[in-house]
């Protein structure tokens, strides 16, 4: 057998992983798990990202076979570290990394939204609770990002999706019809803002290698995030966030929300 036909042989027998794949993080529940679900529905398998294991397998129980539940608490290294590893056993890339998971408070829980704003205003914030927030709404994206950068760089045109809140947009708040400004504050409102950065920061590092990077703000959604006392129900408010996902068409460092209205940093 000639050269140029073994080569041709071989290139015939070896599998070609053209099955897009994706993470989304805090995927069992809320907006996450309505990602995940038109993910799906558009051709990926999707890893559903849960602090809680058994969380992820009855999410992914009710995806359907191209659903992977893997536990994923974005705070903590080691559970970043398996996911990766087992990502990278079975598919050896990403195609796209949804950063969805967040907290909006570290207090008690059951609390109204109001009650919550109350607590948070920023002469009185419990530095703890800052934190708390920041270590899961910042560090643990950036901790996420920065694991999976390698599997990222494997596919042919990967993005990132990071799943912010028009609470976090500096200008909107400087702004006093922003219906919205009298809840920010610098424990949720501030890490959007802070998220919305790292998102710049990787946007303008991650063109190089093609890897788009983006942000989204759901609409006012009716979640655990917020108590469920949001105004739009899950399928509504995800719209934004899911249309964001499933583009691929090469947009990078742009914060929308929803009926795609692109907001200001």
């Amino acid at each position: 057998m000639r050269n140029f036909e073994v080569l041709n042989f071989k290139n015939k027998m070896m599998p070609t992983n053209k099955k897009r794949v994706a993470l989304v993080t805090g995927a069992n529940t809320g907006v996450g798990f309505q990602i995940a679900k038109a993910l799906i529905e558009n051709n990926y398998t999707v890893f559903v990202g849960a602090r809680n294991l058994e969380n992820g397998i009855n999410a992914a129980s009710q995806l359907g076979n191209n659903a992977i539940a893997v536990e994923l608490d974005v705070t903590k290294q080691k559970t970043i570290s398996a996911a990766f590893e087992k990502i990278q056993k079975q598919f050896g890339k990403l195609d796209l990394l949804v950063n969805n998971a967040g907290i909006s408070h570290a207090g008690k829980p059951g609390r109204t939204v109001e009650e919550v704003v109350a607590s948070n205003r920023p002469s009185i914030a419990s530095l703890d609770e800052t934190r708390t927030v920041w270590e899961t709404n910042v560090f643990g994206v950036v901790a996420v990002i920065q694991a999976f950068i390698p599997l990222l760089k494997n596919a042919e045109q990967a993005r990132i999706v990071n799943v912010s809140s028009g609470m976090g947009s500096l200008t909107l708040n400087l702004n006093p019809e922003f219906p919205y400004r009298f809840g920010f504050d610098v424990v949720y409102g501030a890490s959007k803002t802070a998220l919305n950065a790292v998102t710049v920061a990787f946007a303008i590092e991650l063109e190089n290698y093609n890897i788009k990077v983006n942000a989204v703000s759901p609409s006012y959604t009716a979640t655990a995030l917020n108590n469920f006392q949001g105004t739009d129900t899950v399928e509504e408010g995800a719209k934004e966030p899911i249309r964001v996902a499933l583009d691929e068409s090469g947009v990078t460092g742009q914060f929308t929300g929803p009926n795609q209205e692109v907001y200001p940093w």
